[in-house]
Parts: C-alpha cells; structure tokens; sequence
C-alpha cells in the first residue's frame, strides 16, 4: 500500500470536512485557526473587550458577534482586524462549502484581503491535488497563491517566491511555522529530479524555485494545475498545453492569467502593435481545449481559448486564478453544485 506523502500543512486542509462530492466544508476548528493569527491574539495591554470577543470565540467560532462588540475595541488597528476577521468568518459561514464561498469571491470582487484570499486559494488546491506525487505540479500550484519574483540565468528562467526573494536569509520565522513545528529554513535550491523528495519536508517553506524555461517542466507542471483547477470549480474537463508561440493562430477567445496578461492579450485583440518591452513580459502561452464541445458558448466551439502569463515591471508574477473561473467562455457558470 502506497502512502501519500503530506503538503502544504499551513494551509489547515486538516481541519476540515469534505462532502460526498470531495469539496471542502468549514469546520469550527479552521474558524479557530484563523484565532491563532498573531493580528487576532489579543496582546498584554489588550482592553478587557478585545480578550473578551478572543475567549468568546475560541469556545464558539460560529456565535454571532454584532459591530457594537467590535466597536468597543479600544485599539484601532485590533478593531478594524476584528471587523475584517467577523466578514471574512461570516461569508464562508454563508455557503455550503469553501469552494462555494471562493467562487462567491471570484465573480463579486469582494474586497477581502489578499492574504485570506490567498489562503482559501491554498486550501482549494491542497484539496484539488490531495493525492497528487508529482512535486513540480505542486511547486506551480504555488504561483496561484504566491507571488514570484522571476530570474534569468545563462538562458533559463527561474520563479522563486517573492517574499523568499525580498528576504533571502533575513526573512522572519512565521509564527504559523512555529505553531505547526515546521523548521525555518532560508535556503533556496531549484526544484529538479535530484531535489524533488526534499519539496516534501520544505512544502510549507516556499523556498524551492521552479524552472519556467520553455520545454521545461515547469510550464508543463503550471499547465496541469489550471487543467484541475477548472474541473474542480467549474465541472469542466479541459486540457491546457504549452505553447512555443502563438503563431498564425486564430484569437477567438483569450484569458490573461495577469493584469499585465490582461493587457496584452487586450493589445492582440485589437490589433494594436505591441512594443519590445511587453512582448518581452509574456512569460508563458497556453492553448486550453474543452473536451466537451457542449460545454462552450456557440461562439466560440470548437476553438481553443489560449491563456497567457507575464511578469509585470518589477519581474514579479502575480497570477490570478479567479480570471480562470470569470474569464472562460462557458455555456453554463459551472456544472456542479
């Protein structure tokens, strides 16, 4: 019998339930990991109110808490944290399940902080690829909800996390990483065959950097992640593929996988020349193929949606999974429930 080797423990994937179709639903529990947060955890000089509404719920995730019990917070900055964490709390509340609630998010811009955002990101995918070994398909999966800083060396391309690159050796230790006894490290290595088994004793580090260089297998590994990000969502089977470039192809349909994507993606469109500079951006190109002709609008059946990926003026990747579940042109908004 094989045993799946374990991953991203900081996302609380543990914490909770699945239902009989495999999705996630919040548990108490995960509430109160959120209460473990070093903004929520009321200081010494906490005001009896903050330390009040802290123990409340740590007994009680789900009870309701009115803005007049925020409001009495003394410290500014403690009550518009507590004001953000009762939203937050209140919206996954509000739907059957995680994946529900993200959706919500994607399609209604709600304006939550990137950090939570970025979390139920991982949480999502730490589920998507449960029983997934293939550690540089996970390694990518981390660009969904990681921003990374890109480098160029003797003709390859390299993604390393952001803050893994801003800090280098002087980063602080997460008090998350603490809490789950994971070891702090600082050492960046390029995830390749000879280094991939120590991803899994580094997961929740992000400090492996993966090789985004053209026929390389991170693009592949990047590929593969959005082909199961839009079946899990959106109950659609889909195939995405590498491209060298876009060549002669007809644009029927495209998706930026950026804000700066976005844009030239809009440029292409529209038939707008497009300077040195920002096709010198364009990371990555992708030909997605539905494999259900049935589940694209009239429009555009039977041809391929291409998605592109690029790094913005600092060199940094912010990709956005969300244009992946509003930017496609599907027939029906989902087909699962």
């Amino acid at each position: 019998m094989n045993v799946l080797h374990d991953f991203w423990l900081s996302s609380g994937h543990h914490l909770l339930d699945r239902n009989p179709d495999g999705r996630l639903c919040v548990t108490g529990d995960f509430l109160k990991a959120y209460l473990a947060r070093p903004e929520l955890v009321p200081p010494e000089e906490a005001c009896s109110e903050e330390r009040a509404l802290h123990g409340s719920l740590l007994e009680d995730p789900w009870r309701a808490v009115t803005a007049a019990e925020v409001a009495r917070i003394q410290d500014t900055d403690a009550r518009e944290n507590w004001s953000v964490m009762i939203e937050w709390r209140d919206h996954l509340a509000g739907f059957s399940t995680i994946e529900a609630a993200y959706l919500d998010i994607a399609r209604r811009s709600h304006k939550f902080p990137q950090m939570f955002i970025g979390h139920l990101i991982q949480t999502i995918l730490r589920n998507v690829l449960n029983e997934c070994e293939d550690v540089f398909v996970l390694r990518a999966a981390e660009m969904f909800f990681r921003p990374q800083k890109l480098t160029t060396e003797d003709g390859s391309v390299f993604a390393t996390d952001l803050e893994i690159a801003e800090h280098h050796g002087d980063r602080h230790d997460s008090p998350l990483l603490a809490w789950l006894g994971l070891p702090p490290t600082s050492r960046v290595d390029v995830l390749s065959e000879s280094s991939s088994i120590r991803y899994w004793s580094r997961s929740d580090q992000f400090d492996m950097a993966l090789n985004l260089t053209a026929g390389q297998q991170g693009l592949r590994a990047l590929g593969e992640v959005i082909a199961r990000w839009v079946s899990h969502l959106l109950g659609v089977e889909v195939t995405v593929e590498p491209l060298a470039e876009l060549q002669d192809a007809t644009l029927a349909w495209y998706v930026g996988l950026d804000s700066g994507a976005t844009s030239l993606g809009d440029a292409l469109w529209n038939n707008e020349e497009i300077d040195e500079t920002s096709q010198g951006r364009l990371i990555s190109l992708y030909r997605l193929t539905f494999l259900d002709p049935a589940d694209v609008i009239e429009k555009v059946r039977g041809e391929p949606v291409y998605l592109m990926l690029a790094m913005d003026g600092d060199e940094v990747i912010r990709l956005k999974p969300q244009n992946l579940v509003t930017g496609l042109p599907l027939s029906l908004l989902e087909k699962v429930n």
